[in-house]
C-alpha cells in the first residue's frame, strides 16, 4: 500500500504516467497497474483517464491528502528507527527563495558541525514553489516569507526581517542620498527579480502604496545576474541589505535605505506540519530556533 501511495503521489505531481513512472524508477505499465490496484482496494476511481492523464477525480483529490499524510508518517517512522540505530544521518532537501540564499550557511554550517553524517541539497525556488514542494514531499523544509502571503498548514520559525535598500553604483542618480523614497526609486533604470518572485510582488506593492510602479528594463530570477548589472553602473536594483552585503560590494556600490514606507517582511524556515517530525526536520527546526534567538539579541 505504501509503495502504491508513493506512485500515486508521483502521478499527481507529474500529471503524466510516463514521467511519473520514470521518476519512480519503474515502467509505465507497472505504474498503471499499481494505480488500478489501489483503485480496486479503495473501491473508487482516482484518476480521470482518456487517451492520456486528465487529472484526479474528487475522490482522488481526497486520497491524495491521505497519501501525503501516510507516506510522510512512514518516512518519519523509517528515519526515527534509523536514527535510533546509527544516530542522526541522512539527507535534507531545502528550497529557498533567492533573497534568502545567502543566509542558509548560518543554519547548515552549525547543523553539520553537530551532525557530520547529514548532507544537504539547497535549491533556489519561488515562494509558491517552496510551498508546493513541501506539500508534495519533494523537500523537507523551505525558507520563505512568513507574513505576506498565505502559507497553509506549516510549522514556521522566523529567522530575520528583510528591509529594502536601493543598490546602485556611486555617481549615479540618488547615490549620494542618505535615504530615498519608493516613488523616487521608481524613476530609475531598474533591474529586478521576475514577477513570479514574491520579492518582486512586495516591491510592486510598496511602490503602489507610494503612487508609483516599477518599470524595470531588465528582469531575472538570478541574484547574480542582478548584481552583475548593478556593477556596470547602468542599472540600479532594490533588494534587502543582507543580500547585497553577502556579495562583498566595493565602496563604489551604495546601499541606501528606502523609506515612505520603511517596509520590513519576516523570512523564516517552514516545514510541513506533522507530529512527530522526522528526526532530521526536528533537528533542523531546533537549529533554526537557535539562530532566531541569536538574531533577537543582535
Amino acid at each position: 500500500m505504501i509503495d502504491k501511495l508513493e506512485f500515486f503521489i508521483a502521478l499527481a505531481r507529474a500529471q503524466h504516467f510516463g514521467r511519473a513512472a520514470e521518476e519512480c524508477g519503474i515502467t509505465q505499465p507497472t505504474l498503471s497497474a499499481a494505480i488500478r490496484q489501489l483503485e480496486d482496494q479503495l473501491g473508487v476511481m482516482l484518476v480521470q483517464r482518456g487517451s492520456r492523464y486528465q487529472g484526479l477525480t474528487p475522490e482522488g483529490q481526497r486520497v491524495l491528502e491521505w497519501a501525503r499524510r501516510i507516506v510522510g508518517d512512514a518516512r518519519t517512522m523509517r528515519e526515527e528507527m534509523r536514527a535510533a540505530r546509527r544516530g542522526l544521518a541522512g539527507h535534507i532537501r531545502i528550497a529557498v527563495i533567492p533573497t534568502a540564499l545567502s543566509m542558509v550557511p548560518r543554519i547548515t554550517g552549525p547543523f553539520q558541525e553537530k551532525h557530520p553524517d547529514v548532507t544537504f541539497s539547497v535549491s533556489s525556488r519561488t515562494s509558491l514553489q517552496v510551498l508546493s514542494l513541501l506539500e508534495n514531499l519533494e523537500v523537507d523544509a523551505g525558507i520563505t516569507y512568513l507574513d505576506n502571503e498565505p502559507l497553509g498548514r506549516v510549522t514556521s520559525v522566523p529567522l530575520y526581517e528583510e528591509r529594502y535598500h536601493l543598490i546602485t553604483a556611486a555617481g549615479t542618480p540618488l547615490s549620494d542620498r542618505d535615504e530615498v523614497t519608493w516613488r523616487e526609486v521608481a524613476d530609475l533604470r531598474l533591474c529586478l527579480l521576475t514577477a513570479d518572485m514574491q520579492n518582486r510582488r512586495i516591491i510592486n506593492q510598496h511602490m503602489a502604496e507610494a503612487g508609483a510602479s516599477p518599470k524595470p528594463t531588465l528582469e531575472s530570477n538570478s541574484m547574480i545576474v542582478l548584481f552583475s548589472h548593478i556593477r556596470t553602473g547602468r542599472w540600479a536594483s532594490i533588494m534587502p541589505r543582507n543580500v547585497a552585503e553577502s556579495f562583498g560590494f566595493s565602496k563604489e556600490i551604495m546601499m541606501i535605505p528606502i523609506t515612505e514606507p520603511d517596509a520590513a517582511h519576516s523570512v523564516g524556515l517552514v516545514a510541513q506540519y506533522r507530529e512527530p517530525f522526522t528526526p532530521l526536520v526536528s533537528a533542523l527546526l531546533h537549529e533554526a530556533r537557535r539562530l532566531s534567538d541569536l538574531q533577537a539579541f543582535q
